[in-house]
Parts: structure tokens; sequence; C-alpha cells
């Protein structure tokens, strides 16, 4: 067999010289958005929400790269203190306070609410000596509160431990947040057998 040469195969001068002049675009560098990092390889972050042991909405923290990587940036907890961050920051932090003076405005009205209830009366199952077949403890409370239509939740129910007696009068403390406590009074009553 032959082989066949063409003029495209072969480059001529005044092709070569075309592509020369002619311009590829340039390739767009993407910039990263780099976590400012402290002398112990912490990060900064800011909160969006109040996070229990850590801070409050709003404040700049130091956590570790793969807590603010794996938990607090991908459920929307905190964001990078970029510049764009901060600034948004300063705007907002009248409004974070507003929503916060609301927020405790709302749980001492609950806390007044809890404070003049009277004795929460739970039945449970028990046997014939008043021994309860399981017991009560913040889950079972909460359910309760909640059916009353005061939403509060089984962590801010504080008992030292579970109502395991029948026909018992016990206080529990009630801690809502922002160092509002209220006080109820619980009692466990036998369920009636049919």
């Amino acid at each position: 067999m032959a082989k066949k040469t063409s003029a495209s195969s072969a480059p001529t001068s005044a092709t070569a010289s075309t592509a020369a002049t002619r311009r590829l675009p340039k390739k767009k560098v993407k910039k990263r958005q780099q976590v400012k990092k402290d002398a112990h390889g912490n990060v900064f972050v800011i909160l969006v929400q109040d996070i229990p042991h850590l801070g409050r909405q709003g404040e700049v923290v130091r956590v570790r790269p793969g807590y603010a990587r794996n938990y607090l940036f991908p459920y929307g907890l905190a964001v990078a203190p970029t510049e764009e961050n901060l600034r948004r920051l300063e705007q907002y932090k009248i409004q974070i306070q507003k929503a916060r003076e609301a927020k405790i405005a709302d749980l001492k009205v609950l806390a007044e609410q809890l404070s003049r209830l009277p004795v929460i009366t739970i039945e449970a199952n028990a046997n014939e000596e008043g021994h309860l077949y399981g017991s009560i403890g913040p889950v079972e409370i909460s359910k309760y509160l909640k059916g009353k239509n005061l939403m509060v939740e089984p962590d801010m129910i504080r008992m030292e431990q579970h109502i395991k007696e029948a026909n018992t009068i016990v206080e529990v403390p009630v801690h809502l947040g922002y160092s509002i406590e209220a006080r109820i009074q619980v009692a466990v009553i036998a369920a009636t057998r049919r």
C-alpha cells in the first residue's frame, strides 16, 4: 500500500503563522474562600443560631476545622467570616438582639403559665404495691404539657431521677433557657384497671 500525503497534513508556513497569531481565551481561575485559621489550626466561624456550649447567634467563635466543615456549615448553623458576611453581621446585630428579646419575653410568659398550673396528674400502670411498670420521666411530662399547648421540650425538664412509684407528688424544675426557670408539681397515680 502506498502512503498518501495530503496538503492538509503537512503544515505550511502560512497556516502555522495564523495559528500563532490566534489567541486562546485565558482559563478562568476560581478563587476559593479560605477560612481564617489561628496558630493552633482552629477556624473562625460566625454562628447563625444559638448553639449550647459554643456561643450565641452572631458571635465569631473558634472551632476545629472538621467540626465546622462536617457539622456547622452543612446544617446552616454557621457561615465563614468573609468580608461580606461580616458586613451583614453588623447589619443584623440589631435584628438578632430584638429577636432574642422577643424570645426571652415568650419564655417568661411560658414560665408564668407553668407556675400557675395546678398539680399535673399523670396516670401510669402500677402493680398492687404501687410500683410503676415503667417510669415517668421528662418525655412523659413534656408530652402531657404539649397536650395542654405548653411547648416544653424534654431536654428542658431537669429531673434528678425518674418517678417510679405511684401516688407520689414531685416538684420538677423546668429550665426554659436564658436563665429562666419554672417549677411544676407532678403527681403520679396508678391507672384504674377495667
